[in-house]
């Protein structure tokens, strides 16, 4: 058996999530029958390096997965696109050594998250960026954005759903780039709980609407309390950027 380690690219607007859900549409599900086929009917499964939500998109997600058949990587490539749908694009398929693991191994993410500011809709971005037409004071969301920079207890900006015990993340860098009618939003760091990006994009558009200060963030985190953070931005402007080994 050799182990393979695969880049994976989606658009999340038609997936209810990446893992596998009875009745639904996943890319996990996806993923897992284009190798089935390929294994003449034996089951193959994968591992992620973490779950999106539904919705969610990614353009560097990482899987691993155990394989008989010894192809060259690039027909890897081939082989699996041609048993994939258009949404899921496979990127990049490489040999790995047995005891890698896509999640375990993974040292730090990078998020991004994707705001239309302008006043009228677009109905060509409308499943890939937020749309948000309040004005945005960025250089006090820039401010605020460097309190959350480091080590913390994220309890505060992880979904009351999440079932996660030890919500201690480090976020490396926290990046806004205006470009023109858009705001990137860019987040690195070790690990993300569930939600937690989306919290604190909500979080920080509060602030650039001048309903928070920049000056509550170590309040908010120390309170470990949901309710004390911003909404949960919705999940379509929201791109699994690159995953760090």
């Amino acid at each position: 058996m050799q182990r393979y380690k695969c880049t994976v690219c989606y658009d999340g607007t038609l997936f209810s999530g990446y893992q596998v859900q009875p009745g639904k549409r996943t890319v996990q599900s996806e993923i897992e029958a284009a190798l089935k086929r390929l294994h003449k009917g034996n089951d193959v499964k994968i591992t992620a390096s973490g779950r999106t939500d539904a919705g969610v998109h990614a353009k560097g997600q990482v899987i691993h997965f155990d394989s008989s058949l010894f192809i060259p990587e690039d027909s890897w490539v081939k082989a699996l696109q041609a048993n994939l749908p258009d949404d899921i694009v496979i990127r990049r398929v490489e040999r790995a050594e047995s005891d890698f693991h896509a999640r375990f191994d993974a040292v730090g993410k990078e998020y991004r998250y994707f705001v239309r500011l302008a006043q009228e809709k677009d109905p060509f971005t409308r499943h890939y960026q937020f749309h948000f037409t309040y004005p945005l004071n960025v250089e006090r969301m820039r401010e605020t954005a460097s309190y959350l920079i480091g080590t913390h207890d994220f309890t505060s900006f992880c979904s009351a759903k999440s079932e996660v015990v030890d919500r201690v993340r480090t976020i490396s860098e926290i990046e806004l780039i205006e470009e023109e009618e858009l705001l990137l939003f860019r987040f690195s760091g070790n690990g993300f709980l569930y939600n937690m990006v989306r919290i604190l994009t909500g979080t920080l558009l509060e602030v650039g609407r001048g309903l928070r200060n920049p000056e509550e963030i170590p309040q908010i985190l120390n309170g470990k309390d949901r309710q004390l953070a911003g909404k949960t931005a919705p999940a379509h402007g929201l791109y699994l950027w690159k995953v760090f080994y």
